[in-house]
């Protein structure tokens, strides 16, 4: 999540070295996984078997292990790092025979005169008039590169932020690229420069929002990576109150999958994830779904942000509990979900 929100959370201080920004020429084109550093492990599987849908946590820490590894360096903006990782998303979107949205599957944007780009897939829908409307899966896939130094570590490796989030998301994709349930169309998108101050997604958001887009809803994945203790639901969604979003998808999964954070709320985090940017251009329901409000998690934009630190059974539970709620979404006969009314 956006730094400056959780520097309120936080008690403890991390400081954030500058990195170095790389303008990257790398040929986005090859259909390879970048080589990780050793120990780390990659995925090299093709979409799931029919009898095997659903998110495994294996699955997951393969993915988050890339990711969140020392090769990436921290995956900041304009790095040689995030474009390791944009070249691994595009490969999972490759061999799942998930479409480019776009020309291709990078949408570019300048960033003070560095190179940025979301990474933007797209699963049609299966309804000749329903796949008219467009249900958004997003996440940020960057971090912020170096972070204050412990030993002689200094790298973010970002795995509960927002490794874990992409990861989800990756994982969704994987479900509907196989079994094609759904009557909307999905646009899948993993944003750049969420750490710069909602660059990717504020840019995404104003493309579409310019291309007229007929957009229900847009659920937005930011550091899953953790469970809570002691609350009577799995993760919340920021801007609760503002919609019926949270209590349909309960309905949705006949469970109390979601729900309300005094600390979401305290601290506005709506305002502090990449929902935030669709939700000022279309005015729509637009919310992040999380199990970390910090209050949970101690290595926040720290270098001890690892994969190791993160709870893969928990992520695969959650992925799978929502999934069922993503594709009723995408199948109900009319936008079920709405703002709520002052």
């Amino acid at each position: 999540m956006k730094k400056s929100v959780f520097l309120l959370v936080l008690i403890i201080v991390m400081g954030c070295k500058s990195s170095t920004v790389i303008i990257n020429n790398t040929d986005s084109s090859q259909n390879v996984i970048p080589k990780p550093s050793k120990g780390d492990v990659i995925m090299t599987s093709s979409s799931k078997a029919s009898s095997n849908k659903l998110a495994t946590s294996e699955e997951l820490k393969e993915i988050v292990s890339f990711l969140a590894s020392d090769d990436l360096k921290g995956r900041d903006t304009g790095s040689e790092g995030i474009e390791k990782a944009a070249v691994y998303i595009e490969t999972i979107f490759r061999k799942n025979n998930i479409k480019p949205y776009y020309k291709t599957y990078r949408d570019s944007f300048n960033l003070k005169g560095m190179h940025a780009y979301n990474i933007v897939g797209f699963i049609e829908g299966n309804d000749e008039t329903l796949k008219n409307e467009i249900v958004i899966i997003g996440a940020h896939y960057d971090h912020i590169g170096s972070a204050k130094k412990v030993g002689d570590d200094t790298i973010a490796n970002g795995a509960n932020d927002n490794a874990a989030g992409t990861s989800g998301v990756l994982e969704i994709a994987e479900y509907f690229a196989e079994t094609r349930t759904n009557k909307r169309s999905i646009l899948i998108a993993l944003f750049s420069a969420e750490e710069k101050g909602l660059k990717g997604s504020e840019h995404l958001a104003k493309k579409l929002k310019a291309e007229n887009i007929d957009l229900y809803t847009m659920l937005n994945f930011e550091m899953i990576g953790v469970p809570f203790v002691g609350r009577p639901y799995d993760a919340f969604l920021t801007g609760y109150d503002l919609s019926n979003m949270s209590a349909k998808i309960n309905e949705y999964t006949n469970s109390n999958l979601t729900g309300f954070s005094e600390v979401s709320k305290k601290y506005d985090l709506f305002t502090h994830s990449d929902n935030y940017a669709f939700y000022k251009e279309f005015k729509l329901p637009c919310q992040t779904f999380s199990s970390c409000d910090l209050s949970n998690y101690d290595y926040y934009h720290h270098v001890d942000d690892e994969a190791d630190k993160l709870d893969y059974n928990h992520m695969a539970s959650l992925i799978n509990k929502v999934i069922p709620a993503i594709e009723t979404i995408c199948n109900t006969p009319t936008k079920e979900i709405t703002m709520n009314h002052e």
